[in-house]
């Protein structure tokens, strides 16, 4: 990839990576819950998986699932399980003692939630058809390059995401106060189920 085109790559999947998303909630309510450095396997989740799946996206597999309607729907509907098992595990989180541990997003709960997030489609399909180049070499090469420059740009931005919520753990210092906001972000995440029906 020309240094540009990199360039270009880079800013598109920062600004994809710090909007709000379902998986931007899901890191505000891990570090309210559990603080940053117990919240990193699911930031670690976050952008690795997105990473892979950017990589199998531009490699080839977005095209295959985007051609097959029921592929598409089983997707979306697991999408919605997936979401609303989260957001109730979200909501009925304590604070960050042991039970919120246990009930924590982990790296794999997070990587595989990519893989029915709506948003996470949409940026990955939209990468694969802007920044692959057909004269630039061949599709490995490319999308090895898309999938590790996402995770390197994802990061940063998702991180802060996750540095927020443990900045509001500190606000959060009593039981009643900890209970409404994992209420309102699992509410929030549950609401977000409107990516996946429309």
């Amino acid at each position: 990839m020309a240094a540009e085109h990199t360039l270009a790559f880079v800013l598109f999947a920062v600004v994809a990576a710090i909007t709000p998303g379902p998986s931007n909630l899901i890191l505000t309510s891990t570090g309210a819950s559990v603080g940053v450095l117990r919240g990193l396997p699911s930031l670690f989740g976050v952008t690795v998986g997105m990473g892979v799946m950017m990589f199998l996206v531009a490699f080839g597999l977005g095209s295959a699932v985007l051609a097959s309607p029921a592929i598409i729907l089983v997707l979306k509907w697991c999408g919605v399980g997936f979401l609303l098992w989260l957001a109730w595990k979200i909501a009925s989180a304590g604070r960050g003692d042991a039970t919120a541990s246990q009930r924590q997003v982990g790296f794999w709960q997070a990587a595989a939630f990519q893989w029915v997030n709506p948003k996470s489609w949409l940026v990955c399909a939209s990468a694969a058809g802007t920044y692959l180049e057909a004269q630039a070499g061949g599709a490995l090469p490319q999308s090895l390059t898309l999938g590790a420059l996402f995770v390197l740009a994802a990061l940063p931005s998702c991180f802060v995401w996750l540095a927020f919520g443990a900045t509001l753990q500190r606000l959060l210092r009593s039981e009643r106060a900890s209970r409404i906001f994992n209420l309102a972000m699992g509410g929030l995440l549950a609401g977000s189920i409107l990516l996946f029906i429309w």
